[in-house]
C-alpha cells in the first residue's frame, strides 16, 4: 500500500475511534435529539446559516464514514428547519456524504477485490456499464436496503461518480421526504421502525421495481424505433431460420428441432462448415499420419534398433478426405432433415428482419441466427497472390509433396500444420513476426513449443516480416527483414501456407441491408444475449466471436436458440467463464480460465501449482516426459483460475478440471478423486496432490506429532 494511503488510512481509523472512544453516537441517537431540540431550535432561530452549515458537514462526515445516525440526522432536518430547506439539506448532505463513502470504499478496497476476485468482478463491472443506472435507482428507492452497503459495495465496481451522484440524489429523495417530514412531528416518533409502516414499505418496494419496469420500456421502445420502417407479417413461417451450416448454425438448428420449433437452415457450401471440411477434422487427421511418422524417426528411444517407414504423400492426403466423408454423415443434409430441420442448399439473404430469400423463395420467420462462420485472411504483400498460394482451407488439395514449404504465421493453424507437414517430409521455414510462437500462451509453453518443433526439422525465424514475393528464373522466392536488425533476406520455396488468422464473413447475407453494426474487428457486434440490433436477429460463431473455436460457437448456439425462441420469458446471457482449448503441437497443449500472463496483465493475484509430467509414472513409461501441469488458484483458498496443461492428450487431460471449474469445486475435490493407474490423468491428481502439501496445516501436524510420539510410549 502506498504511502498516501496509509495516511489516509490512519486518518479515518482515527476518525472512527474518536467516534468510538467518545462515545459520539449518544448525540446522534432518538432520544439525544428529542432531549435537545429545544435549544437546537433556538440555535438554528439565531444564526440560521452556521446552524445549516454545522448540519450539512456533520451529515456528510456521518455518512462518509458510514456511522450510525444517518436516519437520525434526517429527522433533526426536518424538526430544526422545516420540510422545505430540510428536505434541501438532507438530500444534497446525504448525497455527497454517500459519493464520499463510495470513494472511500473504491480507494481502499477496489483494488484489492480485483486482485482476489478479478474474474468474478469482469462481468460485474459489465452490467453495472450497462444498467448500473437503473439497479442502484431501484437500490435507492427501496429504504429497507441499508444506504451504506449500497456506497461500499458500489465503491467496488467500476460506475462512474458522476452517475453514482445523480441517482443516488434522486433515488434517496423519496425516502429523506418522509424521513424529514416525520422529523416535522417528532415528539410524536417513538422509534425510527415505527416510522416505516409495513404499507409504506411495500410502496416504496413497488416504486423500486419503477426503474427496472421502465427499463423494459425503454427496451421495447428502442426496439421499435430499430424495427421502424420494416413491415412485420402477421404471420410466420417458421419460428428460426438458421444461415450456416456450421458448428454454431447447426447446434442451433438441432436444439430448435429438439424443442418442436419449425425451424429452416440455409448452407450455401459444404453442411459441416470449416471444422469438417477444412479445419479440426482433416488437420487432426493429417497430424495424427504425421505422428506415427516421427515416431518412427524415434523408435530408438523405445528400444528399437532399426524402424523405418515411408511417408506416401499423395495417400495422406487422400485418407484426410476420406475422413471427412466418413464423418460427413454426422451433419448432413439427410440427418437433419430425419430431426425435423427444413434444410436449404443455397444462399441466404436477409431481406428484412423476420424474412430471408433463398433461391426464388421468401421465408418468413420470427427470429433468425447468422452462423456464417469466416474464412483465412491473405496479407496483402506483393507478389503473394502469385505465388502457389495456400490457406488453411485450400492446403487440402496438395497431393504432390512440395519440398520446400513456407509458412507465414506462428499462432495455432501455422504451428499445428507447420510441424505435421515437416514430419511428413517437407522442409518447412516457418516465419512470425513477432518474437515467439503461440503469443496467446505462457512464453514457457512458447518455448517448449518451438524446442520440438525445431527438434523436428522445422526453422522457425521469429521477428522476421515478409516484404514481397518474386519468381527468379521460375524459383520462388520471398524476401524477409529481419525486424531486429533491419537486415533483408532471401528465401526459396515451392509452395506458401498463409496462417495469419481468420475474418468474419458478414458479407452476402444482407448484413448491410439491415445495416448490422460491425466490431473494430470486422465481427458481427452483438450484446450479452448475441444479438445483433434487432432483438430477433443472433449471431454465434466465427462470425461474432470473441472465440474461432468450434465447440465455443456450438457453446454460443445454445445461447442463441434458447433466447431467440424463448426470450419473451426468459433470456439468458452467454458465458464464457469455463470455456477450453487446445492446440494439437506435439508437445500439445490445453488451457481453461487465466494463465499466468493473462492473470498478471489484469493484475490478479494467484498461488501458482506445478506438475511436471517427468515425475509421473505412465509418462515416463511412455516417453513423454516432456510438459506440465499448472494451476492457478485464489491466494489461500481452494479455488481454481485456471489450467495449463502442456504435453501428451493434453486435450483430454484438461476435460477434469473444465468440470471442476464449472461446477465450482477445487482441488481437493480433484485430489480425493480415484484415478487410475497407471495413467495419464494421474498427473491432475498429483498436481492437486503439490497444492495439498503447500496447505498442509502444518501446527496441527505438529500437534499430530507429539500424539503419535505420546503413543509410542
Amino acid at each position: 500500500m502506498k504511502a498516501t494511503r496509509w495516511i489516509a488510512l490512519l486518518a479515518l481509523a482515527a476518525l472512527i475511534a474518536a467516534f468510538v472512544i467518545f462515545d459520539l453516537h449518544q448525540y446522534l441517537s432518538l432520544e439525544a435529539l428529542k432531549a435537545h431540540q429545544s435549544s437546537l431550535e433556538q440555535w438554528v432561530a439565531a444564526q440560521p446559516l452556521t446552524a445549516a452549515g454545522a448540519f450539512v458537514a456533520i451529515y456528510v462526515l456521518v455518512t462518509a464514514l458510514s456511522l450510525p445516525g444517518a436516519a437520525v440526522m434526517t429527522l433533526v432536518g426536518g424538526a430544526l428547519f422545516g420540510l422545505g430547506w430540510g428536505l434541501l439539506l438532507v438530500s444534497f448532505a446525504s448525497a455527497a456524504g454517500a459519493t464520499l463513502a463510495m470513494l472511500i470504499s473504491r480507494f481502499f478496497l477496489r483494488d484489492w477485490v480485483a486482485k482476489r476476485f478479478g474474474r468474478q468482478i469482469e462481468p460485474i463491472d459489465r452490467g453495472i456499464e450497462r444498467d448500473g443506472a437503473f439497479y442502484l435507482f431501484a437500490l435507492r428507492l427501496v429504504p429497507a436496503f441499508p444506504f451504506f452497503i449500497i456506497n461500499l459495495v458500489m465503491g467496488l465496481t467500476r460506475i462512474r461518480v458522476r452517475t453514482f451522484w445523480w441517482v443516488s440524489q434522486l433515488g434517496m429523495l423519496p425516502g429523506t421526504l418522509v424521513y424529514v417530514n416525520a422529523g416535522r412531528e417528532l415528539a410524536q416518533v417513538e422509534t425510527l421502525g415505527g416510522i416505516l409502516s409495513p404499507g409504506l414499505i411495500g410502496a416504496f418496494v413497488l416504486l423500486g421495481l419503477f426503474p427496472l419496469v421502465a427499463r423494459k420500456i425503454l427496451e421495447w421502445v428502442k426496439a421499435r424505433r430499430v424495427y421502424k420502417g420494416w413491415d412485420k407479417p402477421k404471420r410466420f413461417d417458421r419460428n428460426l431460420v438458421v444461415i450456416g451450416a456450421g458448428s454454431g448454425g447447426l447446434v442451433s438448428a438441432y436444439i430448435a428441432a429438439a424443442v418442436k420449433a419449425q425451424v429452416s437452415l440455409v448452407e450455401k457450401n459444404e453442411m459441416g462448415g470449416d471444422c469438417l471440411n477444412t479445419g479440426c477434422v482433416p488437420s487432426k487427421t493429417l497430424i495424427r499420419s504425421a505422428r506415427l511418422a516421427a515416431d518412427v524417426r524415434r523408435a530408438h528411444r523405445l528400444g528399437y534398433s532399426h524402424a523405418s517407414a515411408e511417408v506416401d504423400f499423395p495417400r495422406v492426403m487422400e485418407r484426410v478426405q476420406a475422413t471427412v466423408a466418413e464423418i460427413a454423415p454426422h451433419d448432413s443434409v439427410e440427418r437433419y432433415t430425419e430431426l425435423g430441420v427444413e434444410v436449404f442448399k443455397d444462399t441466404a439473404t436477409i431481406i428484412s428482419p423476420w424474412a430471408v430469400q433463398v433461391g426464388d423463395r421468401t421465408l418468413t420467420t420470427r427470429n433468425i441466427i447468422v452462423a456464417t462462420g469466416g474464412r483465412p485472411k491473405v496479407p496483402p504483400i506483393p507478389g503473394l497472390n502469385e505465388m502457389a498460394l495456400y490457406t488453411s482451407e485450400t492446403i487440402w488439395n496438395l497431393r504432390e509433396r512440395p519440398e520446400r514449404l513456407l509458412v507465414i504465421g506462428g499462432g495455432l493453424i501455422g504451428c499445428e500444420l507447420a510441424q505435421a507437414f515437416q514430419r511428413l517430409g517437407c522442409t518447412v521455414l516457418q516465419i512470425q513476426r513477432g518474437d515467439r510462437l503461440l503469443p496467446s500462451e505462457d512464453p514457457e509453453v512458447s518455448e517448449l513449443v518451438i524446442a520440438s518443433m525445431r527438434e523436428d526439422g522445422v526453422e522457425v525465424l521469429l521477428r522476421h516480416d515478409p516484404q514481397g514475393f518474386h519468381r527468379v528464373d521460375g524459383v520462388q522466392q520471398v524476401t524477409l527483414r529481419d525486424l531486429q536488425t533491419d537486415q533483408c533476406l532471401t528465401r526459396d520455396f515451392d509452395a506458401v501456407l498463409v496462417a495469419t488468422g481468420r475474418a468474419s464473413n458478414t458479407d452476402g447475407f444482407g448484413a448491410q441491408t439491415l445495416d448490422l453494426a460491425l466490431r473494430d474487428d470486422g465481427t458481427l457486434e452483438t450484446d450479452d444475449y448475441l444479438a445483433t440490433r434487432f432483438p430477433n436477429i443472433y449471431a454465434v460463431g466465427d462470425v461474432t466471436g470473441p472465440y474461432q473455436l468450434t465447440h465455443a460457437a456450438s457453446h454460443q448456439a445454445w445461447y442463441a436458440a434458447v433466447n431467440a425462441l424463448f426470450g419473451p420469458f426468459k433470456r439468458f446471457r452467454v458465458d464464457y467463464r469455463v470455456l477450453p482449448h487446445a492446440i494439437f503441437t506435439d508437445p500439445e497443449i490445453a488451457r481453461v480460465g487465466l494463465s499466468e500472463t493473462e492473470a498478471n496483465a489484469r493484475n490478479i493475484a494467484y498461488e501458482l501449482t506445478r506438475y511436471e509430467l517427468s515425475e509421473l509414472d505412465r509418462a515416463i513409461a511412455e516417453d513423454a516426459r516432456t510438459g506440465f501441469v499448472k494451476v492457478l488458484t485464489v491466494p489461500g483458498k481452494d479455488r481454481i483460475l485456471g489450467v495449463t496443461i502442456v504435453g501428451e492428450h493434453a486435450g483430454e487431460l484438461i476435460a477434469e478440471y473444465v468440470l471442476a471449474m464449472k461446477h465450482n469445486l477445487g482441488l481437493n475435490k480433484v485430489l480425493g478423486t480415484v484415478h487410475s493407474y497407471p495413467t495419464m490423468a494421474e498427473a491432475n491428481k498429483y498436481a492437486a496432490g503439490n497444492w495439498k502439501k503447500a496447505h498442509a496445516p502444518e501446527g496441527l501436524l505438529r500437534w499430530v506429532a507429539r500424539f503419535h510420539r505420546w503413543r509410542l510410549d
